[in-house]
């Protein structure tokens, strides 16, 4: 049943996509923006392709610990709440797990060594919201099994994680301006916009995904308040997605071979990166 309703939101969720895509493609070609250019939207491609041969290599096992894991479930959730009290927490429950999960990405370097393939475009367009790491439904694993242990049930989890992650395209755009009020409480386009900057005040700030309150209660909150410049403090200066996924390890590695004690390897391994978007 689980499988059957991710897949029906997919399903709704794909055509909209695939229209934002082409009105924003149609209003770059119209207004002559320039938003698309070909070899990153294929890098793009190629991205995703190894992102989604991950998720579908790992869903079904991810799914089959989380429900494994719920039977030590802390609280009883479903017969404590109103069902739509529990769609509402789990919505917030999943966004505060991913924006701690994102935030150590930033700052963890074996993490950034995977996301940084989702920051290694120099454009900004709802297409490049599929520039996804191959690795990164991995290395998600450690972090949401907190919420089937604390009694979140696994189904509203994977259909409400779906839709927060089809409410991120929706932040991949330089055609919205600032949305008033939304902004408050919202990761609008604009706040989107300053996390993908290498400008040096926009530098690991705007981590969450469908609310911006996480930011502005734990201090990395930045308004976007000059033009943005995107991609990385240094650019990759390639458009080979697999050369692009591992370029982060081969640094990594290449540190570890060079190192002169264990603390050093600790460092190298879970230490800021030496480099960032």
């Amino acid at each position: 049943m689980t499988d059957l309703t991710v897949t029906y939101v997919y399903a709704i969720g794909a055509p909209i996509v695939l229209a934002i895509i082409m009105a924003e493609v149609l209003f770059s070609s119209f207004y002559n923006k320039n938003l698309y250019k070909k070899n990153d939207t294929l890098c793009t491609i190629g991205l995703l392709s190894g992102n989604i041969f991950m998720v579908f290599a790992l869903k079904g096992a991810t799914l089959a610990l989380h429900f494994y894991l719920f039977q030590f479930k802390i609280f009883n959730l479903t017969e404590i709440l109103p069902i739509w009290v529990l769609w509402v927490i789990t919505f917030l429950a999943i966004d505060l797990v991913f924006y701690f999960y994102h935030r150590i990405s930033h700052r963890v370097n074996f993490l950034w060594a995977i996301h940084m393939s989702h920051h290694s475009s120099e454009e900004m367009n709802f297409a490049v919201s599929f520039r996804q790491a191959w690795f990164g439904p991995l290395s998600k694993i450690p972090f949401f099994i907190i919420l089937p242990l604390i009694g979140f049930d696994p189904t509203i989890v994977a259909v409400a994680g779906v839709v927060s992650t089809l409410w991120g395209i929706f932040g991949h755009t330089q055609i919205i301006g600032k949305l008033g009020p939304l902004e408050l409480i919202f990761n609008t386009p604009s706040h989107h916009r300053v996390h993908h900057g290498s400008n040096k005040q926009y530098i690991d700030k705007n981590y969450g995904n469908l609310l911006i309150i996480w930011d502005r209660m734990f201090g990395t909150f930045e308004p976007e308040n000059e033009p943005v410049k995107f991609g990385l403090v240094r650019n990759v200066n390639t458009f080979n997605p697999t050369k692009i996924t591992f370029m982060g390890w081969t640094d990594i590695f290449n540190s570890i071979k060079n190192a002169s004690s264990f603390n050093e390897v600790i460092y190298y391994l879970f230490g800021p990166p030496k480099t960032k978007n």
